[in-house]
C-alpha cells in the first residue's frame, strides 16, 4: 500500500441545494440542506484511504459536535487520526451553495484549523514514514511549510493543492515536487488564462505541474518531458463538490504504485468522475473497486 500523511483542513461542510445560486442581495428557496463532513484536507485523506492508501491526517478539529463527527468519519473510512489534534475552538465550517447544474459556491470558516500553525511534536516523524505528503492552503502557510520542508529533508513527495489560490512563497515552491491546480488557480498564480503558458511558467518553481480541467481532464507538463494532456470520462455532475480533492487523492495511490502518469491521471479522472455523480463531498467518493470498474470501462 501507498503510506499517504495529508496535513491540511477539516470542515463541516453545510450545503444548500438551489435551482440557481442567489446575486448579491437577492433570497432564494433551497430544496435540500445537509451538512457533510468536508475540508479540502479531510477529503484528500478519504479519497486517497478509499483508492487503497494507508493514510495518516495531520490537523485540527474543535471541542464540539462538529468535531467529533469529522473525527469518526475520517477514522470509518480508514484514516489514522491519531495525529489528529482536537483544539478549544470552534470546528472549521464551509458554507456551500451547490445549484442544479452541479456548480458551487463556497466560504470556508477556518475555526480550529487555524490552530495549525506549526508542526506537533511526532509529526515530523510521521511524514518521514510516507510515501507522499498532500498539502492545501486551508491551514495556516506556516504549517504547510514546515510540512514542505520536512518532507523535502526525509525525500518525501510532496503534493500541493494550491486552493484556495494566494501567492506562494518561494521557501514552498522549492520544497514542491508536484503542484496541482485547477485552470482557475493556475491561471491566479501566473496571470496566464491558457493552461499550456501557465504550466510553462509554473515549472520555472517546480519541476512537475497537473493543471485539471474539470470535464476536459487534466494537463501534465514536467521539465524533462512533452506535455500531456488526458481527458475525463464523460459523466452529467450532479455536484461537484469535492471533484478536485477526489482527484489529488487517487492521483498520490496511483503515482505511488509507480503506474505511468498517463495512466495515474486516467485513473485519477475516472476517481473524480464518479465523484462529482453523487452530492457532497467525503460522502461521493468512491472505493478502489469502483474507480478500476470505471478505468475499465
Amino acid at each position: 500500500m501507498t503510506d499517504i500523511v495529508v496535513l491540511g483542513s477539516t470542515n463541516m461542510d453545510l450545503v444548500a441545494y438551489v435551482v440557481k445560486p442567489p446575486q448579491r442581495g437577492e433570497t432564494v428557496t433551497g430544496r435540500e440542506f445537509r451538512t457533510i463532513p468536508g475540508g479540502k484536507g479531510a477529503n484528500q485523506a478519504t479519497a486517497a484511504a478509499h483508492a487503497g492508501g494507508a493514510v495518516s491526517m495531520i490537523g485540527a478539529v474543535g471541542n464540539d459536535s462538529f468535531g467529533a463527527r469529522l473525527r469518526s468519519t475520517l477514522e470509518h473510512a480508514g484514516v489514522n487520526t491519531d495525529h489528529l489534534r482536537t483544539v478549544e475552538a470552534p470546528s472549521g465550517t464551509a458554507h456551500i451553495v451547490v445549484d442544479d447544474d452541479g456548480g458551487n459556491a463556497i466560504v470556508v470558516v477556518p475555526g480550529a484549523n487555524g490552530t495549525v500553525d506549526h508542526l506537533a511534536p511526532g509529526d515530523e516523524g510521521l511524514i518521514a514514514s510516507a510515501d507522499a505528503l498532500l498539502l492545501q492552503l486551508e491551514v495556516p502557510l506556516a504549517a504547510v511549510v514546515a510540512g514542505a520542508r520536512a518532507a523535502r529533508r526525509h525525500g518525501v513527495r510532496t503534493i500541493l493543492t494550491p486552493a484556495p489560490a494566494r501567492p506562494l512563497p518561494p521557501e514552498l515552491l522549492d520544497a514542491t515536487d508536484l503542484l496541482v491546480p485547477n485552470e482557475h488557480e493556475a491561471s491566479a498564480l501566473t496571470g496566464r488564462t491558457d493552461p499550456h503558458e501557465a504550466a510553462a511558467v509554473l515549472l520555472d518553481s517546480v519541476p512537475e505541474v497537473v493543471i485539471t480541467l474539470g470535464a476536459a481532464g487534466s494537463l501534465y507538463a514536467a521539465r524533462d518531458a512533452e506535455p500531456l494532456t488526458v481527458p475525463a470520462p464523460r459523466v452529467t455532475a450532479v455536484d461537484s463538490t469535492g471533484a478536485g480533492d477526489t482527484f489529488v487523492g487517487a492521483l498520490a495511490v496511483a503515482l505511488g504504485e509507480e503506474r505511468p502518469v498517463r495512466e495515474a491521471l486516467a485513473w485519477a479522472a475516472a476517481a473524480a468522475a464518479l465523484s462529482v455523480q453523487r452530492p457532497g463531498a467525503s460522502a461521493s467518493m468512491p472505493y478502489r473497486s469502483e474507480i478500476e470498474t470505471q478505468y475499465a470501462s
